[in-house]
């Protein structure tokens, strides 16, 4: 009896989360959409040649990582480019903070999270938001360069989405992918060579040409004035 009363009680837990997740579902499509609406209206107000720079939060100005992103946001910056970022700390706060240095556009496209992703000082414009998925397409829609830093899973997340974009050819416009260290990356392209091309054949050699690999912020520069 006292089993048949248990399961009768977990019976009813779970239907009313069911009924709580129907009751609060409209209110969160009615969020997701508001996100979205006001991320395009945010990124549509980029106006000019853009580069968005990715890479770990962890890095503090004593890295050599840090360094040369702060490099490179600044040689870009004057270029003529806009800078765009997560807007957090580590490698987007040292390209934030070169195109700040160098009088350029920088932008902060932020995330609301409860540790390590505090908005760094050198934006001059920013959003906040609390999706992922929509911060992520906000990136991916707001320049045609992507350059990106050693970081941790976000980093990745976000490398993956944009390799993924331009191999499915979801993107209306054609853009350029630059890794930044090659003691980072380039164990990670020998991986897709040796097993995603050769071994299992899950993508064509043509997809290991979706992002080219340099060691330091000037090559990146380099590399850049050949390809645009």
């Amino acid at each position: 009896m006292k089993n048949k009363k248990n399961n009768k009680k977990n019976n009813i837990k779970l239907i009313s989360k069911k009924t709580d997740f129907k009751k609060s579902f409209n209110w969160k499509v009615l969020k997701i959409m508001g996100e979205f609406i006001k991320g395009f209206e945010f990124i549509s107000e980029i106006k000019g040649k853009s580069a968005t720079i990715f890479g770990g939060t962890r890095f503090s100005s004593k890295d050599f990582i840090y360094k040369e992103a702060e490099k490179l946001g600044k040689s870009l910056s004057k270029q003529g480019y806009i800078i765009v970022t997560g807007g957090g700390q580590g490698v987007m706060e040292a390209a934030n903070k070169g195109a700040y240095e160098a009088g350029g556009k920088s932008i902060g496209i932020n995330i609301s999270l409860p540790r390590e992703q505090v908005l760094n000082k050198y934006v001059n414009k920013s959003e906040n938001f609390h999706y992922f998925f929509i911060r992520k397409t906000m990136l991916s829609m707001a320049s045609s360069i992507y350059i990106f830093f050693p970081g941790g899973f976000g980093t990745l997340d976000e490398f993956f989405e944009m390799l993924v974009l331009v191999q499915t050819k979801k993107l209306s416009r054609p853009v350029i992918i630059i890794a930044v260290g090659k003691e980072y990356w380039q164990p990670l392209f020998d991986w897709f060579l040796k097993d995603f091309y050769k071994k299992y054949h899950t993508i064509n050699k043509e997809d290991l040409e979706i992002f080219k690999i340099v060691d330091t912020a000037e090559e990146a520069i380099s590399l850049l004035k050949s390809l645009t």
